[in-house]
């Protein structure tokens, strides 16, 4: 197993690979709590509960956490060479990484700042500050012939080189190392560390042991250390492998050297303290390090060549510099590189978990009002339908009473207005004549006047008094449903009740009912034959007596008459014609019996007495007198006789008639009333019915809104235990990468 596999610097790969991990799944959950706040924010009824500010914050949170996650992903330890020209910074580097990567040694200085990281592909390559192409590299002379090539590049530039992994152990672990110009050849110091040092985790000074350290060099770590809050800084005494030559004084010159570095560190710089001072100074010869690696690397002994004396002493001590320097940056980096993002993500979490916290108390609050409301609304629902059932059996009892009173009222009404239909066609008056075509006129403007008349004086007497009681009723209605009506029905109840004064029409109809009048005024003696019929029979019996006669002797006797409508002539039958002769026979011989056992024997006795004392002269002046009658009625039958005799004709007519209507008129006008209240209960259970919808309808909102709330409220809840896992797996992070530090 190779050596690498052992290396310090696993430990940030590991803690890289765990905190990339971590961030991946919290910007999965930041991404479901965005949309999910979003959609809640999006129910218009739900705006109490998830806020446009949370959506926003959240909407953050994911964009950071994208940045942060990239971040991330191209995080790296950087180590970074700086000393004077040509001590040996390249060397180092290469020593370090067991292979001639970048170019060193006598003609190769480098004149631009060269990093070097591992690639997985196979091929070396290298691209120069602001383009894009990959220049392939195969050696390190390709390599420094492609440098000193490129006139373009000044010593603020950057060129990376990219070398093979599986050639350099070093480079598996994300380790970026950084060689630069030496700090004597420019004035640019500023720039270069704002350019290059600012994410460095580690800063080697490639010193010169044959020399002593410059200002230039001191000058350069005293801006870095203005800028950075104590550097990790390393003094490499190169080319120690001089002090080989003069033995005598190698501890007194080490001694020197580490007594200037040490003051450097800790008096001027004031990284660390002078206990650990120690551990930062090193005297090495990377020269034959390089040498000692790359002959092993090829099968041969490390103490191959020329080495001078005290070769192992320096190996060790530039081993010992590697495994230092190697514990140093990774943890340096670990905590450089992602203690703040580790505490910006336990921010985040933090803040969505209470996001979600809030969520879930706020629909939790909500849900418990929505259950209340939603059972207040059933309650309501099934007291209104209880409220209407009881209600609707009251009203109908209520109208059936009011109906049978008017119903009442009406026929006692028109009974009345029938005892006084004389003295209404007596107040008729329009001309009158008897040809058919004036009397025809004159009936239809009586009728009308009987219908007028008769309808105002039942309008009368009780239209006021059924109107007062329809309209109690309808108020007592509305009163009585006015809690089952819709809050916006009720301010407006006065559109329930109807603004036109409730009057019943009484539709006599008497143009149809009198259709079959048939008037009779043609003249009529009082001593005539008909008449003394009539005053013996009686006038049913006299009509009857009458037409029996006409039928069996064809005795013509026409009558004046002028129907409105001719009724269809009834065929007597057979049965029917004997019995009325018999009891016509029966009439007639009561009547002569009676007329006979009064005055017929006074009659004869006097006739007698008469004719002997007068004779013929008696007889005469009868008959005299009998004409003088019978003229005198004749010449006072004027049309003003037969208008009277037609209008007391006509009233006995209607009287009849308008008695048979009594009941119809009354069960119509009680229809009526029925029909006027019904509809006026029928107008309010449809404010009823509008409200048990209303209630329905919002008990179903109220249903559903409560399964939105139980799903808002149970994904919050699973959201926040997400958090919590987060939380505990950053403070794993913290634990295992991070508290190793303090």
């Amino acid at each position: 197993m190779d050596q690498r596999d052992y290396s310090p610097l696993k430990h940030f790969v590991l803690a890289k690979k765990k905190i990339v991990a971590v961030f991946e799944n919290l910007l999965e959950y930041v991404k479901e709590g965005s949309e999910f706040v979003e959609r809640t924010c999006e129910n218009e009824g739900f705006q109490q509960i998830a806020c446009r500010k949370q959506q926003e914050e959240m909407q953050v949170f994911t964009k950071k956490l994208e940045v942060i996650k990239e971040v991330l992903a191209r995080r790296h330890m950087k180590v970074a060479f700086f000393g004077r020209t040509s001590n040996g910074k390249s060397t180092v580097i290469n020593a370090m990484l067991r292979d001639r990567v970048l170019p060193s040694g006598i003609g190769h200085t480098t004149n631009c700042f060269l990093s070097v990281e591992g690639t997985d592909d196979d091929k070396a390559y290298l691209m120069t500050e602001g383009s894009e192409e990959e220049k392939s590299v195969k050696t390190v002379n390709q390599l420094a012939h492609a440098l000193h090539m490129d006139k373009s590049l000044d010593a603020g530039c950057l060129v990376k080189v990219f070398w093979p992994k599986t050639k350099c152990a070093l480079l598996r672990d994300d380790l970026v190392l950084l060689d630069s110009p030496g700090t004597d050849v420019t004035t640019q110091l500023d720039s270069w560390i704002e350019k290059f040092c600012l994410d460095a985790d580690v800063f080697v000074l490639v010193a010169n042991s044959e020399s002593t350290l410059m200002n230039t060099e001191k000058h350069f770590f005293h801006k870095v250390n203005n800028r950075l809050s104590k550097p990790n800084i390393f003094i490499l005494n190169n080319r120690w492998d001089a002090s080989a030559a003069e033995p005598e004084y190698m501890e007194d010159v080490r001694k020197q050297h580490t007594d200037r570095c040490v003051s450097f560190l800790v008096e001027e710089l004031k990284v660390v303290d002078r206990e650990q001072a120690p551990n930062h100074i090193f005297f090495v010869s990377a020269k034959e390090v390089l040498n000692s690696r790359m002959q092993r690397a090829q099968g041969m002994p490390e103490t191959g060549g020329a080495l001078a004396e005290g070769f192992q002493d320096r190996l060790k001590e530039f081993q010992s510099f590697e495994r230092t320097f190697e514990e140093c940056i990774s943890q340096s980096a670990v905590k450089t590189k992602f203690e703040q993002h580790t505490i910006t993500a336990k921010q985040i979490t933090e803040t969505v978990k209470a996001i979600m916290d809030s969520i879930n108390i706020a629909s939790a609050e909500k849900r418990v009002l929505c259950l209340e409301d939603r059972e207040y609304q059933m309650d309501r629902l099934e007291f209104v339908r209880g409220q209407l059932n009881l209600l609707t059996e009251d009203i109908k009892k209520k109208i059936k009473a009011v109906t049978e009173e008017v119903e009442t009222k009406v026929s006692n009404a028109m009974a009345e207005e029938i005892c006084r239909v004389s003295v209404l066609i007596d107040e008729f008056h329009s001309d009158f004549h008897p040809s058919p075509h004036v009397l025809k006129c004159y009936k239809t403007e009586l009728l009308a006047h009987v219908e007028e008349g008769m309808g105002k004086n039942l309008s009368f007497r009780c239209s006021s008094a059924v109107n007062v009681s329809v309209q109690a009723s309808q108020k007592e209605m509305i009163e009585s449903l006015q809690p089952l009506l819709p809050s916006v029905v009720q301010s407006e109840l006065h559109m329930l009740i109807p603004c036109r004064k409730f009057d019943l029409s009484y539709d006599l109809n008497c143009a149809t009912l009198c259709s079959d009048f048939q008037e009779n005024i043609e003249f009529q003696f009082s001593l005539g034959w008909t008449a003394l019929v009539n005053r013996f029979l009686g006038p049913v019996n006299a009509k009857r007596a009458l037409m029996l006669v006409d039928q069996n002797f064809q005795i013509p006797r026409p009558l004046a008459t002028t129907p409105l409508a001719q009724p269809a002539p009834s065929v007597p039958q057979p049965q029917d014609k004997v019995a009325s002769q018999e009891e016509l026979m029966l009439s007639l011989a009561t009547g002569l019996a009676s007329l006979t056992s009064r005055a017929s024997m006074s009659m004869v006795i006097v006739g007698g007495v008469v004719w002997r004392t007068v004779g013929w002269r008696l007889i005469a002046l009868s008959m005299s007198c009998y004409g003088l009658l019978y003229l005198y009625e004749k010449l006072t039958w004027t049309n003003k006789a037969k208008e009277r005799a037609f209008k007391r004709q006509f009233v006995d007519y209607a009287t009849e008639k308008l008695q048979m209507i009594i009941s119809f008129t009354s069960a119509n006008c009680s229809h009526q009333v029925q029909q006027e209240m019904a509809t006026t209960f029928a107008r309010l259970c449809q404010q009823v019915d509008l409200t048990q919808k209303e209630l329905e309808s919002e008990i179903s909102r109220l249903t559903a809104e409560i399964k939105q709330l139980e799903a808002v409220q149970g994904r919050s809840k699973t959201l926040r235990h997400k958090a919590t896992e987060l939380e505990r797996q950053l403070q794993s992070f913290t634990q295992e990468y991070l508290q190793l530090q303090q």
